[in-house]
């Protein structure tokens, strides 16, 4: 798995100002191919699955990707993994996005349907509602928000000729799992069978393998408190627990202490062994729906159900996710629900062990082994960027670059060969990303009162 740190995901380069002082810090920095060669040097990248948490400049890196490859000599087709793409939630959650809306969507559309083509067993797109969890939803809207993205993607790549019966077959999804076990479970149960529904009621979808609905997860995230941290590995153990009884294909258990730093290697075994326990010792693995049944399950499931559908039928009718975003109606939403979170967690409606309850008089926090970055690393990437800059045939990168200026100004063009040639040559993440702004602008956030 491959986090970038922010600079890579907004489309800095390091040496710009807005850089400078986050490199590395969430993530490893990889601004042109060279660094991209270097991660991967040593491994075949025909051998391995890698995932990408990246989104506004997702294609750019899945480009980078591939041009790691040819320089391997691997065959394109071999390649496996995911990269997250999912640039929707970035406007109403998480904030890493860079173009507007529109182009955006056509910029992960023609990620996907290139990596149909060439890389067949690569997941082009991990449609996320982790990050809208994150930000104050409930789980109801957790998955109706991110089912309702799902389909806007589907119906962008419908309109760029693509064939749903081929491209769903590579759609993933990623969600946080928070502390209500039973709502958690039940809410992948709905999400499964609502999204298969959906893809033959509206697109006449029939092959089975386009109607799965595979998706990962992720144990913890705003639910872990820095108040009494190693309550955390007790609170990421019931969401793993949750998270098998959904029924997840991949999970990723949060180091307890990640609500107030980057985890140190101690806190990470702990989180990997959090997984290994549950899978080799719990026994819940043994079934493939322990929770079947359960007249309990089964209820909470058609309840929770009909509100997903019922939320998406509000955004639908309010013109879509894309009209949504634009308007800045969906981020309100999400906003409101975040404060009524937050105003019950104050109140003490909403217990949170350690944090609003059960606090000691004399209570401080033992936080255990601090995390220190390597004060040297933002002077090392710098000093790497400059030599590829004196290095690389200029020539090259100013033709690649100016042919990736002229397809973004047309409609018609598939951008990902001319990513992959700018890759080739060189260009940074930055100087592509100017490139694109300079014709698609920037993302303005709405206000909305």
């Amino acid at each position: 798995s491959v986090a970038l740190d922010l600079p890579t995901q907004c489309g800095y380069d390091p040496d710009d100002a807005m850089a400078r002082h986050e490199i590395g810090k969430v993530g490893v920095s990889l601004f042109a191919l060279s660094e991209m060669e270097t991660l991967f040097d040593g491994i075949d990248i025909g051998g391995v699955s890698t995932s990408f948490t990246i989104n506004g400049t997702a294609a750019i890196l899945y480009a980078m990707y591939l041009a790691t490859a040819d320089k391997q000599g691997v065959a394109r087709e071999r390649l496996t993994g995911t990269i997250q793409n999912d640039i929707l939630k970035e406007y109403v959650a998480r904030g890493t996005w860079i173009f507007p809306v529109r182009p955006s969507m056509r910029l992960i559309a023609d990620s996907v349907l290139f990596s149909n083509q060439v890389t067949p067993r690569f997941n082009a797109i991990s449609i996320a509602g982790a990050h809208v969890r994150d930000a104050g939803c409930t789980a109801v809207e957790e998955m109706a928000y991110t089912l309702a993205n799902g389909l806007a993607y589907v119906d962008e790549l419908i309109r760029r000729g693509g064939d749903v019966e081929q491209f769903a077959k590579r759609l993933s999804f990623f969600f946080y799992v928070h502390m209500d076990l039973f709502e958690e479970a039940c809410k992948f149960r709905a999400g499964r069978r609502i999204w298969a529904r959906l893809l033959r009621e509206r697109y006449g979808v029939q092959d089975e393998k386009a109607l799965h609905f595979r998706f990962g997860v992720v144990c913890g995230g705003s639910s872990l408190t820095a108040a009494q941290p190693y309550n955390n590995i007790v609170r990421v153990a019931i969401e793993n627990l949750a998270a098998v009884l959904g029924g997840a294909q991949s999970i990723f258990t949060c180091a307890y202490d990640e609500a107030f730093q980057i985890p140190t290697e101690f806190s990470a075994e702990i989180a990997l062994r959090t997984q290994q326990i549950v899978q080799h010792e719990s026994g819940i693995a043994a079934t493939v729906d322990p929770l079947g049944g359960s007249h309990y399950v089964e209820w909470l499931t058609e309840r929770m159900d009909a509100e997903i559908v019922k939320v998406m039928q509000a955004i639908d009718d309010y013109g879509g996710v894309v009209k949504a975003i634009e308007d800045g109606w969906l981020q309100r939403r999400i906003a409101i629900r975040a404060l009524e979170r937050k105003r019950a967690t104050d109140a003490g409606a909403r217990v949170v062990v350690g944090q609003n309850r059960y606090r000691r008089a004399d209570q401080t926090e033992n936080y255990g082994e601090v995390f220190r970055l390597d004060p040297a690393l933002s002077t090392r990437v710098l000093e790497k960027l400059e030599r590829l800059r004196q290095t690389r045939e200029t020539t090259r990168v100013e033709r690649a670059l100016a042919q990736l200026g002229d397809a973004a100004a047309r409609d018609d063009a598939n951008l990902m060969p001319i990513l992959v040639e700018c890759c080739h040559a060189y260009a940074t993440v930055g100087e592509m990303v100017a490139r694109l702004k300079a014709h698609w602008g920037e993302f303005q956030e709405p206000v909305r009162l």
